[in-house]
């Protein structure tokens, strides 16, 4: 980015930060009208929890499509019909007649909004190199993680003004708000000559070689089945919190807020004292923490405990995931030098397609009760957990034996 500077470098990376937010937001804005929403459409709360099964699909599946599409035709114009299409999308959310239709459109929702993930990494890695790309990522990283602790209050500060079709005119609003400043203020980062025909098809032919991997496949899982088990959380607190401890939507918010305060403290802890604990050791410890707080919280609510004693557990399980996000997806790519692009995107595709089967799990017995939460999450930590221990683990020690 040799020719952005000042100003226009901030407006630059400003831009890129709040494509990247439009996810977050998409996923956590609407958390807090779970249990509205169940009332609206006289339906049960794993029917409203489908809507976000089908967003984290939407989410996986469009990643495939814009990236592969950016690298055809630029990053302009797929960003900006991703974006008119998530306008659309978040508008007709309003007008859904049942909650059929509302979960169509939280699909399409999530088509659109990948785009502003990827198009936005791919973007940083256009204009820029070396120290000041690790620069551009951490930046893009910390609005990520910043992001999730804002959209539940946000969305719960809505619905005191309005009622649930606020929150989506808000969504409607954003994308409108980025659509136009990318229309008019972000310039095309590939030129003609690099672009090349879509590879969508050498993506998907490529995993079954980057899945043989067993490191790969070891890092990957571990890290795909927690956050699997993070979606677990994020789509049965808001009926738990809300319905059966009775807590208002903004209690809801500062709770789920706190959580989000644990994911930036465990990312931060990685990068901070990687130089005296290598980043196995923190993966290792870290799942076996997710465990232990996955068994406590399975307990506690399986005897009807008290809210801070399940808020506790949650928050040491949801640190955990900062831990496991950063250590797993950097020893993952480690393993493929030759396939980086796969393998990235095999690892932005198995979270939210885990957490797509898991979070309608939750509502499978109702509103009235916590236990499929609880045992969600634990069983998710402790496949976690054994794919590191029997994969990664196994295969970095054979390796070892091997030198040897």
């Amino acid at each position: 980015m040799g020719d952005l500077t000042g100003f226009k470098r901030a407006r630059f990376i400003i831009l890129l930060g709040a494509l990247t937010s439009l996810i977050p937001f998409t996923i956590d804005m609407y958390l807090p009208a779970f249990p509205i929403l169940a009332n609206v459409f006289d339906t049960s709360a794993s029917s409203v929890q489908l809507s976000l099964t089908a967003t984290l699909l939407g989410l996986a599946i469009g990643q495939l499509f814009a990236g592969a599409l950016s690298d055809m035709h630029g990053r302009r114009k797929p960003l900006i019909i991703s974006l008119a299409i998530y306008v659309i999308a978040s508008a007709a959310c309003i007008f859904a007649p049942n909650i059929f239709i509302f979960v169509l459109l939280r699909f399409a929702q999530g088509f659109a909004a990948s785009a502003g993930l990827v198009i936005s990494r791919a973007i940083v890695r256009d204009v820029s190199s070396g120290a000041e790309l690790t620069r551009l990522f951490a930046l893009l990283m910390v609005v990520n993680n910043l992001v999730p602790l804002l959209a539940p209050s946000v969305g719960s500060g809505v619905l005191l003004f309005s009622d649930w079709k606020g929150i989506f005119l808000a969504l409607s609003l954003l994308g409108l708000i980025l659509l136009l400043i990318s229309a008019f203020r972000l310039p095309e980062s590939l030129p003609v000559e690099k672009r090349i025909p879509s590879n969508l098809l050498s993506t998907f032919s490529s995993f079954s070689t980057i899945l043989k991997n067993r490191q790969f496949t070891g890092y990957a899982l571990a890290q795909g089945f927690l956050i699997g088990g993070v979606f677990a959380y994020v789509s049965g607190t808001p009926f738990i919190y809300q319905n059966i401890y009775g807590v208002s939507p903004q209690v809801f918010s500062l709770l789920f807020g706190m959580n989000g305060i644990g994911l930036i403290i465990g990312s931060y802890a990685v990068g901070r004292f990687a130089h005296r604990i290598s980043e196995k050791q923190f993966l290792e410890r870290a799942l076996y923490a997710a465990v232990a707080a996955g068994a406590v919280l399975l307990a506690v609510v399986s005897f009807n405990g008290p809210l801070w004693a399940v808020a506790i557990p949650i928050f040491f399980f949801v640190t955990s995931i900062g831990v496991v996000g950063t250590a797993s997806f950097t020893l993952a790519m480690e393993s493929q030098s030759k396939a980086a692009g796969s393998a990235s995107a095999l690892l932005g595709l198995l979270p939210f397609i885990l957490g797509a089967a898991t979070a309608p799990l939750v509502g499978i017995a109702g509103e009235e009760t916590a236990v499929p939460m609880g045992l969600t999450i634990f069983t998710m930590c402790l496949i976690a957990l054994l794919a590191y221990l029997f994969l990664a683990k196994n295969a970095d020690q054979q390796q070892v034996n091997e030198r040897l």
